[in-house]
């Protein structure tokens, strides 16, 4: 009987406790007092100044020097916040939902984004030029306008813009440094890949390995990418001021490399966490986070390189 008793007694106890852990787990850490939501602000009109002051004219490009370094300075700090609440235990399953959903906006904002600037080259390439060179239904165009115009791709329009005179320009070959960079950003892929199957099984010194092998791919991607825009402006002809064909090839590519770069650094800051043995197989989202976006990186350049430099 009193086994029985003690029994019936401890029963409701277990279930309060069950109750008091579920309540726990879907509570939600909001932070008090954190002072970047209005620096991020204060750095984005910084930045956004910076960029007005310069497209416009009225300052030169060291305009947008305090904003870079602001927002630099953002990313590092607030990001590091982040990552010390992490290690603090401070997030549940609760937040890490949150997180990946946040990731998974984030990374469809950012298909739109690309996708408006592939929609603006295929309108230029598919509908407004044809149109200048007179097919479709504004034939009226090429009588009054341009009568000397074939509307052939690539073109700097009908203006012949550029810095030579007679307004002429090359391309980019496909089977150069850009053949190059899409073996080197497909085999970033597989090593970003490699890493992470290691980080769920457990072995760490692969994890290393294979993600310091990521970011270097990425890096080089960058380098060699430097270099093309370096020959395109100084022996092509093409500069982003080259008509309609260098603003689209500049707009893409350069964004793009832009996003290599930031995947780059997140990578680079997710290897030193490894080094500093963050992480664990079953929560590594930070890991998983940055991987996605590289795929994603990834994906664009596929595009990139098939309807930029080889069609």
């Amino acid at each position: 009987m009193t086994d029985g008793f003690n029994s019936f007694q401890t029963i409701p106890e277990n279930r309060d406790m069950a109750h008091a852990h579920a309540h726990e787990a879907d509570k939600y850490y909001v932070p008090h007092g954190s002072p970047w939501p209005i620096y991020g602000s204060v750095t984005l009109f910084t930045l956004m100044m910076g960029a007005v002051s310069t497209l416009n004219g009225w300052l030169p490009a060291w305009a947008l020097v305090p904003g870079f370094v602001m927002l630099a300075l953002m990313f590092f700090f607030w990001f590091g916040t982040v990552i010390d609440e992490n290690q603090k235990g401070m997030y549940n399953m609760a937040v890490d939902r949150s997180f990946r959903m946040g990731m998974m906006w984030f990374i469809f904002s950012e298909v739109m984004f690309f996708a408006a600037f592939f929609g603006a080259l295929f309108y230029a390439r598919e509908l407004s030029v044809p149109w200048l060179a007179g097919e479709g239904v504004k034939v009226f165009d090429k009588v009054l306008l341009w009568k000397q115009f074939t509307g052939g791709w690539p073109t700097n329009g009908p203006a012949a813009l550029g810095p030579r005179a007679d307004g002429t320009f090359s391309v980019i070959p496909a089977l150069g440094l850009p053949a190059i960079n899409t073996a080197i950003l497909l085999s970033s892929s597989v090593t970003v890949t490699i890493a992470h199957h290691a980080l769920i099984s457990g072995h760490r010194a692969r994890v290393k390995v294979f993600l310091a092998a990521t970011f270097l791919l990425g890096f080089l991607f960058v380098f060699l990418q430097a270099r093309e825009y370096h020959e395109a402006y100084t022996e092509l002809g093409l500069q982003l001021g080259t008509g309609i064909y260098g603003s689209t090839f500049f707009m893409l590519t350069g964004f793009h490399g832009f996003h290599v770069t930031v995947g780059a650094i997140m990578l680079t800051v997710v290897w030193l966490r490894v080094m500093r043995g963050h992480f664990t197989p079953q929560r590594h989202f930070a890991f998983e986070a940055v991987a996605w976006y590289w795929h994603f990186v990834d994906v664009v350049w596929l595009g990139l390189f098939t309807f930029v430099y080889w069609l």
